[in-house]
């Protein structure tokens, strides 16, 4: 599906199994193993986690930084920004690979945010999964700066309906990468709500960043 496309039925929600989410930490997001290194990106403090009696998956659901609005109907997404770090980014549908993996935004994409597009179009009801580089051989991804981003920041979303879903940061958190809690990330939801991924944690030469970074949002405006 290309950008400007619409999409018929709403796409169900993507809930990877144990196997995906290996493959897609070990091999989908993390393309930077013989990265140039030129510093580290930014990781995320505990004080934008979720307070442990929130969190998802405890007992209740993620908490949204404000009260939502209404659900947009589907709609494919064609630009996310996020104005506080400056990304300002076209974006690229996301697909499974042959084993079931999240292919990340190909390795010549580094600046393209990509969205699994058989799972649900962000503004609508359900978990919008999006994913993008770090660094890349050639330098910083267009999410270098992802673990920067603090509760109450806002990522905006525009689709090809001309609508824009403002979205509002609820927690960033840090993930072992042997440690992902696919649930939580991936689970379904009543509201519209989205997730941003990317490698984070430390760098170890000759494997990669040892975790990922992942931000929690909840549709919070619709312009």
């Amino acid at each position: 599906m290309a950008p400007g496309d619409e999409p018929g039925d709403p796409p169900p929600s993507f809930t990877p199994s144990t196997k995906v989410l290996a493959c897609t930490l070990l091999t989908g997001l993390l393309l930077v193993i013989t990265a140039l290194r030129g510093g580290e990106p930014p990781q995320p403090s505990a004080a934008q986690s979720f307070l442990p009696s929130l969190r998802p998956g405890a007992g209740s659901t993620a908490p949204a930084a404000s009260p939502s609005v209404p659900a947009l109907p589907p709609s494919v997404p064609v630009r996310l920004r996020v104005p506080v770090i400056g990304v300002d980014a076209p974006m690229t549908e996301l697909t499974l690979d042959e084993t079931g993996a999240l292919r990340p935004p190909p390795a010549d994409m580094p600046a393209f945010a990509g969205w699994y597009g058989d799972g649900t179009a962000p503004g609508s009801v359900g978990t919008a999964v999006t994913a993008g580089h770090v660094d890349t051989r050639e330098g910083p991804g267009v999410f270098y700066r992802l673990g920067a981003l603090a509760k109450g920041d806002t990522i905006e979303i525009t689709r090809a309906d001309r609508r824009t879903a403002v979205f509002t940061v609820d927690a960033v958190e840090l993930y072992a990468k042997d440690a992902f809690p696919d649930e939580k990330v991936y689970g379904g939801s009543d509201g519209p709500e989205l997730r941003v991924i990317t490698c984070g944690g430390e760098y170890a030469e000759g494997k990669g960043y040892q975790g990922n970074v992942v931000v929690y949002a909840t549709l919070t405006a619709v312009t």
